[in-house]
This record gives structure tokens, C-alpha cells and sequence, in this order.
């Protein structure tokens, strides 16, 4: 560990930390990698006296969330929590990787080699490496939400002797569903939110329609080279799985075309808007490592699981809707091979998420029969109508890891963590302390 600078912001004392670890965990003396994370401690209380909490953030391929001041859940966190915000490795300041820095690894081989590397095992000790040096050895508590969630399941299984407690928010993966299950679970979700979209905004049925009639017939591109395909414009339901979601995209479709001397025309508004939405330019490892988090099969590769599956799901094929009189369906996390041929940020990428999707020797990231076992407080936050994680699938791993406790509710969406703030965090830690835990 580096020395740490740290300042301040409204409420709140910054202390920056950097650390060193193996690139391969498994290769302790081999290449090594540095991670950044930021400790937030509340102002006036003293740190040497508060016990640690580690978040770990959704994605994958997301940076910590850059707070400013005590906002979201850091406001009932601070309260008796040191935090500390690690920008997981290849995010943020942890030595990204993207299209600028990957080609640094070699071939898109030895690149996908490199990514190999960056999932939630990796991630996991990772954090065993750096809590000694923090927390003199102690054990600490790990808020994880989204895929946060799936490294902290990894954790309960790999590590259980750094944790103190854990608590999960909208991130509890199933322990044995192939990729290709995961995307079969998905696709009635993604056409469920649609239609509930459709319900709430009848009007948009229409509008969403003829954009993407539009976008069939008259080829767009987006500011920065980004071609606008009906497929495309059909990924902005990822947008249906935030709390406020389908507002922001209802307000999206109203506002899409604009009069011009040629007749009606998608505005720059508009196009600016969706490619801010749609580009990967700021999370790459989000697509490149995506169908990975869930491959747990050394046999098998992941095959653009989701490309393969919504091949048998025809009502998303945008074409045959267009043809027909029923409504555009929205897709969300799912990637595809042309995303790497549409995207500036993955286009140089392709072959090695060619390379990533072909690739075998995944080793399993969840060990149920230590999860069985469990003795560490565990507490998560299921939505009930989640659109990134299969609710079914959550409260089966519910039920196998011992003495979790879980909140359904569908007072949130995914983002609830962030939308609920403190209330959310609060009723995580009430379960974990509850007495009457099994």
C-alpha cells in the first residue's frame, strides 16, 4: 500500500488508497497490477475507532460510484461504518482496460487471456489481499449490490474468515444456472417490462414503433460514428430496470423527431441522449466480460448465450414486429456480436470478445456446500420484479446459503440501494443483527 492523500468534501474526510496485487492470485510472484479505492469517513468521528465496510459495486466493468459529500446509502453508512469504495480491477483507477490500454496486453489472445483474470474470483481475493493491510486483520462487512452481490456470494464461499457480515443488494446469482439459462430467464422478464412500460404509456406503443420504422429505412448514426439500428434502439430498455426508468424513457420517445425541409428527422437531442445511453465507451468490461460472470462450466463457452437465445425468441425481433401490428419489445443486459461492430469503444475490441466468448476452462465462482455452511450474518434485498436478476433464481440461492435472511419487496427497482438509500441499508443491517436469525 502506497501513501494516502487525503481531503475533504461536505460532511465527509477522502483518504485515497492504492495497493499492488497479483495479476493471476495464482501466480503470487508473477505480474502485478495496482487497485485504487477511496476510504469516506464522516467528518468529526474518529476512523481508528469505527469497524471497516467495503462496498463493492454493479457491473461488471463499473468503477465505485464517485459520492459527493454523504449522499445515497453513505449517509446511514458514515454513521458507524468506515467505507471504503474499491474501484474493482480493470475499472476506474484500478488499471482499466479498454480499447486504449488493452492493446498494451498483445493479440486479442493474449488480451482475452489478460480479462480472463477480472471476474468475481479475481475480484474476490483482491479484497483479501488488501484488508490486512487496512484493517490490521479484522474482518469487515461487504455491501455488494448488482454484481457487487455475486462477488460477495463468492466471498461467503472462498473467504468466509474476512467477513463480518454480509449484505446484498438486488445481486444474488443462482449457484448453478448456465449462461444460456440465465438469458432464458431474462427474455420474459425484458418483455414484461415492455408491456408494463406500454401500460403506463399507451402512446408510446406508437412512437416506439416509428422510430424504429425510421431507423429500418434511413440508416442514422450517432454523434461520434455510432450507427443507430432498430436493434439498437431497442437496448434503451435497459433503462426499464431503474425506478425511474420508464419515465426517462417515455420522455425520450416524445421528444424524438423534429420538422426539417426533408420531413421529419430524429433530433440531435434525441441521438445525443440515446448515444450517451448506449455507449460503452465508459464500462467496456461490462461487455466484454458479461456472459463470463456466469460461466462456471470449464467445459463450455459462453457462445454469445444471449444472441443464441433471443434467436428463439422471435417477438424481439424487430423486423418481424415492424411487419405486424404488435408492439416494439425492449431488450436490457443482453450483449451481442454486433455491438463490437457497432460501438467506437468495442469495434476494436471485436476479436477479443471473439476470443472471450469461444473460450473454455471457466472455473466454478460459487461453492455450495461451504454456502451451506455458512456462519457469517448475511442479509439481501430482493426485488420482486427485477429486471437484471431472476428473482426465482435469488431466492433459490436464498435458500442454500445458511442463515441468510431476505427482504422481498417490490417497493424498488435493482437500483434500490441508491434510490432507497439509507432505508435500504438500514433494513439490511437490522436483519443481520436480529437475534432471532437461525
Amino acid at each position: 500500500m502506497t501513501a494516502a492523500h487525503t481531503y475533504r468534501q461536505p460532511g465527509t474526510v477522502l483518504t485515497d488508497h492504492h495497493f499492488t496485487v497479483p495479476l493471476d492470485h495464482g501466480r503470487p510472484d508473477g505480474e502485478r497490477i495496482e487497485l485504487y479505492a477511496r476510504e469516506v469517513v464522516a467528518t468529526g468521528k474518529n476512523p481508528a475507532e469505527l469497524p471497516w465496510l467495503l462496498y463493492l459495486e454493479g457491473g461488471p466493468g463499473f468503477g465505485a460510484r464517485r459520492f459527493v459529500g454523504r449522499q445515497a446509502w453513505l449517509e446511514r453508512a458514515l454513521t458507524e461504518y468506515r467505507v471504503l469504495l474499491l474501484d474493482q480491477r480493470g475499472t476506474g483507477r484500478s488499471t482499466p482496460a479498454n480499447r486504449q490500454t488493452l492493446p498494451l496486453r498483445g493479440t486479442p489472445a493474449e488480451q482475452a487471456e489478460y480479462l480472463a483474470h477480472f471476474r468475481a474470483d479475481a475480484i474476490v481475493r483482491d479484497a483479501e489481499a488488501i484488508r490486512p493491510a487496512l484493517t490490521g486483520g479484522a474482518p469487515w462487512t461487504v455491501l455488494g449490490q448488482s454484481f457487487g452481490g455475486f462477488c460477495a456470494t463468492h466471498y461467503l464461499g472462498a473467504a468466509p474468515e474476512g467477513l463480518s457480515a454480509v449484505l446484498i443488494t438486488g445481486g444474488l446469482p443462482s449457484l448453478t444456472a448456465t449462461p444460456e439459462e440465465v438469458y432464458e430467464a431474462a427474455y420474459p422478464r425484458m418483455e414484461h417490462k415492455s408491456r408494463a412500460h406500454y401500460d403506463r404509456y399507451p402512446m408510446d406503443v406508437e412512437r416506439a414503433r416509428r422510430i424504429a420504422a425510421h431507423l429500418a429505412a434511413h440508416p442514422v448514426e450517432l454523434p461520434g460514428g455510432h450507427p443507430l439500428t432498430p436493434e439498437a434502439f431497442q437496448s434503451l430498455g435497459i433503462l426499464l430496470g431503474s425506478g425511474d426508468g420508464s419515465h426517462h424513457l417515455h420522455y425520450l420517445l416524445e421528444e424524438a423527431f423534429v420538422p426539417t425541409p426533408s420531413g421529419p428527422a430524429l433530433s440531435d437531442a434525441f441521438l445525443e441522449e440515446i448515444r450517451a445511453l448506449l455507449s460503452y465507451a465508459g464500462h467496456p468490461l461490462y461487455a466484454l466480460l458479461h456472459e463470463s460472470i456466469y460461466a462456471q462450466d470449464p467445459g463450455v463457452p459462453t457462445a454469445w448465450a444471449a444472441d443464441r437465445v433471443r434467436a428463439r425468441h422471435h417477438r424481439f425481433d424487430a423486423a418481424k414486429t415492424l411487419a405486424g401490428d404488435e408492439p416494439l419489445l425492449f431488450t436490457a443486459e443482453n450483449v451481442h456480436p454486433w455491438h463490437f461492430a457497432t460501438d467506437p469503444a468495442l469495434a476494436p475490441l471485436r476479436e477479443t470478445a471473439e476470443a472471450l466468448a469461444s473460450r473454455t476452462g471457466w472455473p466454478a465462482l460459487y461453492d455450495p456446500a461451504r454456502l451451506a455452511a455458512n456462519e457469517v450474518p448475511v442479509a439481501a434485498a430482493v426485488y420482486h420484479d427485477d429486471l437484471y436478476v431472476d428473482t426465482e433464481h435469488s431466492l433459490r440461492t436464498a435458500r442454500a446459503i445458511r442463515g441468510l435472511r431476505t427482504w422481498v419487496t417490490d417497493e424498488y427497482e435493482h437500483d434500490g440501494v441508491r434510490a432507497g438509500g439509507p432505508r435500504v441499508l438500514d433494513r439490511l443491517l437490522a436483519l443481520v443483527r436480529d437475534d432471532a436469525r437461525p
